[in-house]
């Protein structure tokens, strides 16, 4: 007798995706510090109405955009937490720290990421990858 598993792919469109992915982000940004402007523009520039809609923690379908954006922070979060397993607070300061490595040229990773457009937090993502090993 064949017995068949279905394995169902979360739905990342769904309403529950969109309100765990803004609950993961609201969370990241408390412990990295970052100002509601900061959060905005690290969202795709949302407006102010749309941010403060995100911060009730909605069931919202998110646009790809936004949780694209959402993804490459997981995965810097991940590579952090890794690199700095020991001292888990040093991987929430690392974001703010003047950074002398390419493609920071002395920036924080933050104010890298802080340029507003997808292609900066994938390049922070890919750097730590590249750390990480």
């Amino acid at each position: 007798m064949k017995l068949e598993h279905a394995v169902s792919k979360p739905d990342i469109n769904s309403p529950d995706a969109g309100r765990v992915a803004l609950t993961f982000f609201f969370n990241l940004m408390g412990l990295w510090q970052c100002s509601a402007e900061q959060q905005r523009v690290l969202l795709g520039s949302v407006g102010n109405t749309t941010y403060f809609k995100y911060k009730k923690l909605p069931e919202v379908r998110l646009p790809r955009d936004t949780l694209e954006r959402i993804s490459y922070l997981m995965g810097i979060h991940k590579a952090l937490r890794i690199i700095f397993s020991n001292k888990s607070e040093r991987a929430y300061e690392w974001v703010r720290k003047p950074n002398d490595a390419a493609p920071f040229n002395g920036k924080s990773a933050l104010d890298y990421m802080l340029g507003g457009q997808v292609v900066d937090l994938a390049d922070v993502r890919r750097y730590l990858d590249g750390v990480r090993g």
